[in-house]
């Protein structure tokens, strides 16, 4: 959802803002049955590129298009989903399919609010996030899990093999949705995503760390204290071990690159000498 044109980023931003108001006051239950309808609208829509085009039609009116979702899916969803999805629908955007895959971030939004209001979040984030470098690691598993040949129910069979009673609930359906997600990315870049949303609802920026030794609590309390100095707002740190490194830290912040280690300082040197 990061590159969209004006249209799309607006929309997004507006039903992100109605979904916010409805699960403040959401049950556990209520924001999980959210999140799987959302999913299943998703699923639907995917298989329907004329309807989904019909619903993102900025030449047709607002009103008519509300009409035509609540046709096609008004005995399916509850009136919650529905009001999310009718406020989408009367939005504008930029491409039809933008329409659905902001479906689907708000579905996944609504499970983070599960484990928002079980206070485990920052717990799922980790998880996601190490779920994620798990996956990047194994190229055999990432390509079994990306191999959209093989019927999803395998696909998930595996993953669940891989992680199931290792991770909370919440984390193993946002990894298993990623898996079943149509025109989905591969599951180490989905687990990325999912754990920066993770971090975004907790009102954090994420701050990538690379390390060649296990850092205590002390140590990772006083970096992300002095990160958050630096940037001006609370961090999120996801920390990686990193064998390879020679002496100190690699923290990525977005593009930013603080590269502390050994040889990323005779690399730096290296550039300054004289050619």
């Amino acid at each position: 959802m990061q590159y969209l044109r004006a249209a799309s980023r607006r929309a997004i931003a507006e039903a992100r803002q109605r979904l916010d108001r409805y699960l403040d006051g959401a049950t556990e239950a209520d924001a999980a049955r959210l999140g799987e309808e959302l999913f299943a609208a998703v699923d639907l829509l995917s298989g329907e590129p004329v309807l989904r085009r019909h619903l993102a039609d900025p030449a047709t009116d607002g009103e008519e298009r509300k009409r035509l979702l609540n046709a096609v899916f008004a005995r399916l969803l509850s009136k919650p989903t529905m009001q999310v999805l009718e406020g989408m629908v009367g939005s504008r955007w930029s491409q039809p399919r933008d329409l659905m895959e902001a479906a689907e971030t708000l579905g996944r939004l609504a499970m983070l609010v599960v484990a928002q209001k079980q206070g485990v979040i920052e717990d799922v984030e980790d998880e996601l996030f190490r779920a994620g470098r798990l996956v990047d690691r194994e190229p055999r598993l990432r390509s079994l899990l990306a191999d959209r040949t093989v019927p999803a129910g395998k696909r998930v069979e595996l993953l669940r093999a891989v992680i199931s009673g290792k991770v909370h609930p919440t984390t193993q359906r946002l990894l298993v949705r990623a898996v079943q997600a149509p025109h989905g990315i591969g599951l180490d870049r989905s687990a990325e995503q999912l754990a920066a949303l993770a971090a975004e609802r907790r009102e954090r920026s994420v701050a990538r760390v690379s390390t060649p030794v296990a850092l205590t609590d002390e140590q990772l309390e006083r970096l992300a204290a002095a990160l958050s100095r630096i940037y001006g707002r609370q961090m999120s740190l996801q920390v990686e071990l990193d064998e390879d490194l020679i002496g100190s830290l690699v923290v990525r912040v977005g593009d930013e690159v603080i590269d502390g280690s050994i040889a990323g300082r005779l690399a730096a040197a290296g550039q300054r000498l004289p050619r």
